[in-house]
């Protein structure tokens, strides 16, 4: 675990193996949230890399009998 200081700007520095482990890289977006009384951040990837992410779920739906 890494602590970290909040400087008086509220700017925090985000460790070397945290940003490498998620693949954070100098002026990419994170999301910053509040969420059971701590700070949480999300990276933002950009929608050319979700493609292909379901890959291999199964689309199949069953319909109903009304329903073409």
């Amino acid at each position: 675990m890494s602590v970290v200081t909040v400087s008086p700007k509220y700017q925090v520095v985000i460790p070397r193996h945290i940003r490498e482990a998620l693949g954070i890289a100098p002026g990419q977006k994170v999301q910053a949230f509040e969420y059971e009384g701590r700070v949480e951040f999300i990276p933002v990837r950009p929608a050319k890399e979700l493609r292909g992410f379901v890959r291999g779920l199964n689309t199949t739906v069953t319909r109903e009998r009304d329903r073409k």
